[in-house]
């Protein structure tokens, strides 16, 4: 998608390793922006962006306070503001009935999709607040609006993330910030393989990914390009209106 309005405006992405921050990232930066990348592994990143003056590259643990202060400070002294917030880094659970869920994993899982949105948006919102303008698009889950069965811990992390967006969307209204979030379900990503491969004794993968097709409406799992299509209007003027809301992209999966 090509909407022309992004020409340098200043980008900040977390999770920008990952599948879908790496194609958002290309997209905006193939658009115009200059972009600030954050994640906790940068060797790719380093490797795919070489001098490259219009982007950053900071290595951070967005469930680290002082490193999401950081981050979002050497943002500001490198270009001066953030325009769109993609508040997007994520781990998976670990396939298990919730008896089986150790208070261990659950808390990392939690940690890392919720509290580095939270601590996200804690930072972001005052750099936005006093621009007076902003876009915030915030990474829940199909699974953050139903229930699942075996990721109890992500599920809960993203019902949080969904609630998280709506308390920052009033908050921010009257300072022209809109903050939204979109619903992926399952993406062509490393980390629906892993979730895929995570399998319980005597099933196979392929029997586990076509458990997950059938519950598709549109028998696929999304493309990388068709969720950045979305981050991207979510972050233009085409959507100037819309604010606290959490866009559903999940090939028909929560209507059913």
């Amino acid at each position: 998608m090509k909407l022309h309005a992004f020409e340098e405006k200043i980008v900040l992405i977390t999770g920008a390793a990952g599948g879908v921050g790496q194609r958002v990232a290309l997209d905006f930066l193939n658009q115009g922006a200059k972009l600030v990348l954050v994640d906790l592994n940068i060797a790719l990143l380093k490797k795919q962006y070489k001098n490259r003056d219009d982007i950053l590259i900071i290595q951070a643990d967005v469930t680290e306070e002082g490193g999401v202060r950081n981050y979002v400070q050497e943002a500001l002294n490198k270009f001066g503001r953030i325009d769109i917030f993609f508040n997007n880094a994520g781990i998976e659970a670990r396939n298990n009935l919730i008896e089986d869920q150790s208070v261990e994993d659950f808390l990392k899982v939690l940690h890392v999709n919720t509290l580095g949105v939270f601590l996200g948006l804690k930072y972001v919102i005052p750099v936005m607040k006093k621009q007076n303008e902003g876009a915030i698009i915030n990474t829940a889950s199909s699974v953050g609006l139903v229930g699942s069965i075996g990721i109890s811990p992500y599920v809960a992390a993203k019902h949080a993330v969904v609630g998280l967006n709506k308390s920052a969307a009033l908050e921010c209204a009257d300072y022209n910030v809109r903050v939204n979030a979109i619903a992926p379900g399952f993406i062509e990503t490393n980390l629906t393989k892993r979730l895929i491969e995570d399998t319980k004794e005597n099933q196979k993968a392929s029997e586990r990914e076509q458990l997950f097709l059938n519950n598709i409406p549109l028998k696929r799992f999304a493309k990388v390009e068709e969720i950045s299509n979305l981050i991207q209007y979510l972050a233009s003027p085409l959507s100037s209106y819309i604010t606290g809301t959490c866009v559903e992209i999940d090939g028909g999966r929560a209507a059913k």
